[in-house]
C-alpha cells in the first residue's frame, strides 16, 4: 500500500475524511491514570522535558501538495545545529502524534549525499511569510530564532494521516514538504485564516514584521526541494522483503 496514494480499506479504524474522530478504544480507567500520575511522579522522562518550543505551522504531502494539514511541532535542540521535533496535529491535551520532523542548518544539509538531500525541505519562505509561528512567544523574542531558521532544512515523515481521516496510524510513512512562494505550494488561506483566528494574530502582520528576517541568497541548494524544482514527489510502499540470513534459519 502507497503512503498516501491509496486510502486504506474502510475499517473501524476510518472515519469521515478531515480527521476529528478519536482513536477507537474505551475510556482511560482509573487504575491506568493512578499508574500514569505515579510513574510521572517517579521517572525521569529526561527527553521529553528537553521540549522547549512550540511552533505551529502548515505541511503538504510530498506526492499531493493539494493535500496540506496545520501541524504542530514540539521541538528539542540537541546542538545548535541539529533540532527534533514531534509533531502533532493540535495542541490540545488529546492531540495526536502525526509525525516526527529533524531540522539542520546549511552546514549539516550540505554534507548530506545528493540522493538524501532530495528528502529535505527548506524553511526560509516558511518563515519569511509568517506561516512559521510561535504562539503566544513575542516578535522580539524569537527574531534572532527565526534569522536562524530561515537557513534550516526538514525532513518530515508523517506517520498518522488523520486528515485523510484516518483514526488510527494506516499505512506507510508519507513524506511532507513546506509552503513555499509557488502556485503549487501555497496554503490554502481558509487553512491560514482558522489558524490565525484561533491563536488572534495574522499572518500577514508577521510577513510585514519579518520583512528583515535574513534569508539565505540561495533557498534551495543542492536538492533541497526537489519536489518543487522536478515536480516529481515521493511516496513510499510497503512491499516483502526476503530477510537477510546472518545464519542459517531453523
Amino acid at each position: 500500500m502507497a503512503s498516501s496514494d491509496d486510502k486504506p480499506v474502510p475499517t473501524p479504524a476510518s472515519a469521515a475524511a478531515g480527521g476529528g474522530a478519536p482513536p477507537p478504544g474505551q475510556p482511560t480507567t482509573v487504575a491506568s491514570k493512578v499508574l500514569d500520575m505515579g510513574a510521572a511522579a517517579m521517572q525521569s522522562l529526561l527527553p521529553v522535558k528537553q521540549v522547549k518550543q512550540h511552533v505551529c505551522t502548515f505541511a503538504l504531502y510530498a506526492h499531493d501538495p493539494k493535500r496540506q494539514v496545520e501541524t504542530h511541532h514540539y521541538a528539542s535542540r540537541l546542538n545548535q545545529d541539529f533540532l527534533q521535533c514531534a509533531v502533532y496535529d493540535s495542541d490540545a491535551s488529546d492531540a495526536r502524534l502525526i509525525g516526527v520532523e529533524y531540522i539542520v542548518s546549511r552546514k549539516v544539509f550540505d554534507t548530506l549525499p545528493a540522493e538524501e538531500q532530495r528528502l529535505w525541505h527548506s524553511h526560509a519562505h516558511e518563515i519569511k511569510s509568517g506561516l512559521w509561528a510561535s504562539p503566544r512567544v513575542p516578535g522580539m523574542l524569537e527574531k534572532p530564532e527565526l534569522d536562524q531558521m530561515a537557513a534550516t532544512f526538514g525532513k518530515f515523515w508523517c506517520t498518522w494521516q488523520a486528515d485523510r481521516g484516518d483514526r488510527l496510524p494506516m499505512g506507510a510513512p508519507a513524506l511532507m514538504v513546506s509552503p513555499q512562494a509557488d502556485p503549487a505550494a501555497t496554503v490554502r488561506p481558509a487553512l491560514v485564516r482558522k489558524r490565525d483566528d484561533r491563536y488572534g494574530f495574522s499572518t500577514e502582520e508577521l510577513r510585514a514584521a519579518r520583512a528583515d528576517v535574513e534569508a539565505p541568497a540561495d533557498e534551495h541548494p543542492g536538492l533541497a526541494d526537489y519536489w518543487l524544482r522536478h515536480r516529481k514527489g515521493f511516496a513510499l510502499d510497503v512491499v516483502p522483503h526476503d530477510l537477510k540470513r546472518h545464519a542459517p534459519f531453523p
